[in-house]
Parts: structure tokens; C-alpha cells; sequence
């Protein structure tokens, strides 16, 4: 079998050579073939302790030279970077609406994806065109495929995907690059970062401990690996262990340490923000994201910087509320409505974020519609720890279900390879719930199921479903596959 998609990749790069590149399926399959980060995490789990992730920077060093991108090259982006436990994704996207709507040509890295692996690299706020993401895939393959020093001399799948965005954005004229780590920061490969502009930590909690340490310490310890000499950095306010931790590192590395204001202390001019989760959570990730915006901006200012010629570089607080208010980060504290239910979908897999899911459900939920949960969790997720608290909401029926869409499409697909294994995860949550709950095969047999539901109970004119879909954000990536493909932030279904 080795032998025979040996064979089949030798006839792909045949392909590339001469000029004519595989197909956007091809691609993809090619790159799930990489090791994922899931496969990451087992492997590293079992082999490394807390700490010694630091040849995962040495390889994505040797990763980088091979494929034609040197230090000095980096050097060059303009960055914005950003670790935490939760929020990063939502305070990079604040922060990447804030700018582009001052004019700025964005570019923005981030995981996991939802349905599509482009949707890891933006444009000013756009996945990465087809076209565009097969090219440049091909062009990083090729120069490392050359390269290897034996058969499997390649990156994993994260790994790639950071050079695969670091070949995009260099070589396509944007002017502000907004990062957000993988796991960590000290260790992270995003952090071959050098001189990034300024630096942001979000909220801090007990996450992949196996790596990053089994105390708060430990994790603020490795996710201020981010912080930079001569850099500003900006964090949410955290609990004292952790914040301690924050200075400290920050006064080793010489960078400065901002605690950024509550999201109430700032005064607006004739537009006020509205966040679409007006949440403490979110305000604060917001404020984040307006800090290390403007510091970006007087970072430019100051710097007489070529920046893209329709860009405003004086801080407008109009222009940062239009982004805030723009902002779109599908999957997080995210509600779709549709004649059949109203759907609240919001990746959540730690304690805390359970916790954050249940408040923001219970305060924005319709109060008479039936309450039906679709959860699943991924990893070695403590599931209990997790399920307990949902039983507070009252279900009338919960839904375990592994992350796959059931539809046809070449991700989903690919997600279909670890279904046997979430399937008997999905039976050991099921008997963990109890009482009315249910195993489905596909998120697809899922949706159906509460579709006919409805349709049953039509006549009786009784309020819509209200389904909370939390746990894995790939589960929510899965229902939004079938529910909302092209992320329009609304639904036919």
C-alpha cells in the first residue's frame, strides 16, 4: 500500500513539474497526509515532557530554509501576535476587522479551521482564494519534496501550513500580519517570529498540560514565550499566579506589560461599537484588540512605513468601532436561525469556556422553545468534567455524535478516517449523560432527525428547537458544514 500512494505522489509532482497543477481535492488530500495536530499532540505526549518542544522551532527553522524563506525575510512582515488559552482566535479577528477597516491590507493565521484549511489564511478578512491556496501549496511542496534528506523529510501539518502562510504573506503585499499561535508560545512554531510589533496574551487557564506544564505558572510561563525585547505586549487582566508570571517574563525580556483597560472606560465618537456577544469575555478580547491595533498604528505612524495607499494611519475610534462591529467569527458564541430551530454554536473545551457557553446560552436562548444539545469532545478531553455542567440547562435530548458532517465533501471526507474512534467516544458521553440521550452516526443524521421533529409538531404551532452545539470546534465545523457551507453567518436549512 506504502508502495502504491508512493507511486501515486511520484505521478502529482510528474504533474507539477511540467506545469500543471493538481486539483484544490488533490491539494488537500495531499496535505492531510501530513501528519495532523492531532497526531501531534499523541506523539509529543508521549515521548517529550513539559518544555522540551524546543526542536519543534529548530525544525520549522530547517523547514523554512528549505523552502527559500530565510530570518531575515521575516523580518520584513509587520506582526501582530497573539497566545492565550481563550479568545485568541476572536481577539485576532477583532483585531484584523479593527484595521482593515482603516484600510490596511490584512493578513490573518489562525486554527483550527472550521470546514475548509483555507480558511487557516485570510486576506483582508477572506480564506485564501483556491487558485491561489493550490499555487502557492505546490510551490512550498516542490522545494521541500527536493530537499528531503530521506522518505519522510517533511513537515507535519501545522508546520506547513505556518511556512504556507509565511510564503503567502510575503509575497503578497499585506501590510500587517496577525498571528495567532498553536499551542503555547514558548515553543510554538509561530514564534520563529523575531521582531513582531506587539504581542497580546488572552484569558490564561489549565490546557494541554502533558505539554505546557501542569499549573497556571507553567502555562503563562509559555505562552509569554511570545514576548520580544523592545516589543509592547498586552494582556487581559488574569488571575495573580498567572499575571505575576507575565511581569516577570516581561522584565527578563524587556518588553513592556499593558493590562488592558474594561471595555466600558472607552469613550467613542459618533459611532458606538455593538459586539454581536456583548459578553465580559468578549469585551475583553475586543479591548485587546483595540490596543494592540492602535499600538500598530502609532508603531507605522512613527516608523513612516509604506503601507497600502487607500490606509487611514491616524487612529480613528469611528473606524475601530465599524471593525469591532463588522467583526465575524463563526463557530464562537455564533447563533443561526432557521425555520426549524434556532441554533447557538460555540466551540468550547475547558471548564471555564463550558462555563462562559452556559451563561451566554441561558442569557440569549429563547425561554420556551425545547432545549436539545449536540456535543462532542476531541483529544483526551475529560468529557465528564465537561458534561456535568451542560445538565444544568435541562435538555430534553442530547446528541452525541462524532465530527464528521456526513456530506460530500473532500474534508469531510477525510475527517470520515477517525470515525470508529469518536463513535465509541460518542457511547462512553452518552452513558456519562444518561437519560435521553442519543448516538448518531453523522452530524447530517443529526439535523434530520430534528427536522422531522419539528415537522411532526408543526401543527401544534409550538416554539423553535433551541439547540446548543458546544465541545469540539470541529464538531461545530461539521454542523456548519451542513448547515452554513460558505460561512455566510446564516442558514436555509
Amino acid at each position: 500500500m506504502f508502495a502504491s500512494c508512493k507511486k501515486v505522489m511520484e505521478n502529482i509532482l510528474n504533474k507539477c513539474y511540467s506545469g500543471k497543477l493538481p486539483s484544490y481535492e488533490i491539494t488537500v488530500k495531499t496535505l492531510y497526509n501530513l501528519q495532523s495536530n492531532a497526531e501531534y499532540l499523541k506523539s509529543a505526549t508521549a515521548n517529550n515532557s513539559p518544555g522540551s518542544g524546543h526542536h519543534s522551532l529548530s525544525y520549522i527553522k530547517k523547514y523554512l530554509f528549505r523552502s527559500g524563506i530565510t530570518l531575515e525575510m521575516l523580518n520584513s512582515l509587520s506582526v501582530i501576535h497573539v497566545a492565550g488559552t481563550k479568545g485568541k482566535g476572536s481577539t485576532c479577528a477583532y483585531t484584523e476587522a479593527i484595521l482593515r477597516a482603516h484600510g490596511f491590507k490584512t493578513g490573518f493565521f489562525s486554527s483550527p479551521h472550521l470546514i475548509t484549511p483555507r480558511e487557516r489564511i485570510r486576506i483582508n478578512g477572506q480564506p485564501v482564494d483556491k487558485d491561489l491556496f493550490v499555487q502557492y501549496f505546490w510551490k512550498v511542496y516542490k522545494k521541500l519534496n527536493d530537499r528531503k534528506e530521506y522518505e519522510f523529510d517533511m513537515p507535519t501539518y501545522f508546520r506547513f501550513l505556518t511556512i504556507l502562510m509565511f510564503e503567502i504573506f510575503l509575497n503578497e503585499d499585506i501590510d500587517v500580519a496577525i498571528i495567532e499561535t498553536g499551542i503555547g508560545g514558548l515553543y510554538d512554531c509561530t514564534n520563529i517570529v523575531r521582531n513582531p510589533v506587539c504581542v497580546g496574551i488572552t484569558s490564561l487557564a489549565l490546557e494541554h498540560t502533558s505539554l505546557l506544564g501542569n499549573t497556571l505558572e507553567d502555562i503563562a510561563y509559555q505562552k509569554s514565550g511570545i514576548f520580544k525585547p523592545q516589543t509592547a505586549a498586552f494582556s487581559v487582566p488574569q488571575v495573580s499566579e498567572a499575571m505575576q508570571i507575565l511581569q516577570k517574563r516581561s522584565v527578563e525580556e524587556n518588553c513592556t506589560l499593558n493590562v488592558v483597560p474594561p471595555f466600558h472606560k472607552y469613550t467613542w465618537e459618533n459611532v458606538s461599537p455593538i459586539l454581536k456577544v456583548p459578553n465580559k469575555v468578549q469585551q475583553q478580547n475586543a479591548s485587546l484588540a483595540i490596543q494592540m491595533a492602535i499600538a500598530w498604528i502609532k508603531f507605522k505612524t512613527n516608523k513612516c512605513l509604506t503601507v497600502s495607499k487607500d490606509a487611514d494611519i491616524n487612529v480613528s475610534m469611528d473606524k475601530i468601532a465599524i471593525g469591532l462591529s463588522s467583526y465575524k467569527w463563526p463557530g464562537r458564541m455564533q447563533i443561526l436561525q432557521s425555520s426549524v430551530a434556532d441554533f447557538f454554536l460555540d466551540g468550547a473545551h475547558t471548564i471555564e469556556s463550558i462555563e462562559n457557553s452556559i451563561s451566554w446560552f441561558n442569557e440569549v436562548s429563547g425561554k420556551t422553545g425545547k432545549r436539545l444539545l449536540i456535543f462532542n469532545t476531541s483529544g483526551n478531553r475529560e468529557s465528564e468534567k465537561l458534561l456535568l455542567p451542560l445538565k444544568s440547562l435541562r435538555f430534553c435530548k442530547a446528541y452525541f455524535v462524532p465530527n464528521y458532517a456526513g456530506v460530500n465533501t473532500v474534508e469531510d471526507e477525510l475527517n470520515h478516517v477517525r470515525k470508529d474512534e469518536q463513535k465509541a467516544r460518542c457511547k462512553d458521553n452518552s452513558k456519562i449523560w444518561g437519560m435521553n440521550s442519543i448516538v448518531a452516526n453523522n452530524v447530517l443524521e443529526v439535523l434530520q432527525d430534528i427536522k422531522t421533529s419539528a415537522k411532526q409538531h408543526d401543527s401544534i404551532e409550538v416554539e423553535k428547537y433551541q439547540v446548543l452545539v458546544t465541545g469540539s470546534l470541529h464538531l461545530i465545523g461539521a454542523v456548519l458544514t451542513v448547515l452554513d457551507p460558505n460561512l455566510t453567518m446564516t442558514t436555509k436549512f
